[in-house]
């Protein structure tokens, strides 16, 4: 079936592999999968990353207050799926339902954010690459994609 991973290739050298997960968040994924295939990731940092959290980008602005300018915010698509490391999930403001084009990958179990945030994938190679991004809120200087693609 086509369009089953995303490979995040960061410019520490490596790939990040992710299952997508439409089973989960078909929305999301749809949303994510347009994204890579058009660049819109192309270049973005990782603008907030927490040792034993998480690491956040997705933003175009770098700033973590931007998103996808021309398309609207999507509807949560909340799970039972658990917050545990390598996990993908939608950023958000208050509002459920304001994810747009932000997205983090979990360091490790977080699983206070359960029901309350959009699970859309699993890392299942590369996370040795997630745990190597540059730290900080954000980061002095920022890991950044280097290319988003699906296959």
């Amino acid at each position: 079936m086509a369009d089953e991973t995303l490979t995040l290739s960061l410019d520490s050298g490596g790939d990040v592999v992710i299952k997508l997960r439409p089973d989960l968040a078909p929305g999301h994924v749809e949303r994510i999968v347009e994204n890579a295939k058009e660049g819109f990731y192309d270049g973005v940092v990782f603008h907030r990353v927490i040792p034993g959290f998480m690491a956040q980008g997705g933003d175009p602005t770098g700033t973590g207050m931007g998103g996808h300018p021309n398309k609207p915010d999507l509807k949560a698509e909340f799970s039972r799926e658990p917050h545990v490391r390598g996990v993908c999930s939608m950023a958000r403001a208050a509002n459920p339902n304001s994810a747009n084009s932000q997205f983090f990958i979990c360091f490790d179990d977080a699983t206070f954010l359960d029901g309350q945030y959009t699970v859309w994938g699993e890392v299942t190679s590369g996370m040795e690459h997630v745990d190597a991004l540059p730290k900080g809120e954000p980061p002095k200087t920022p890991g950044k994609i280097l290319k988003a693609t699906v296959s």
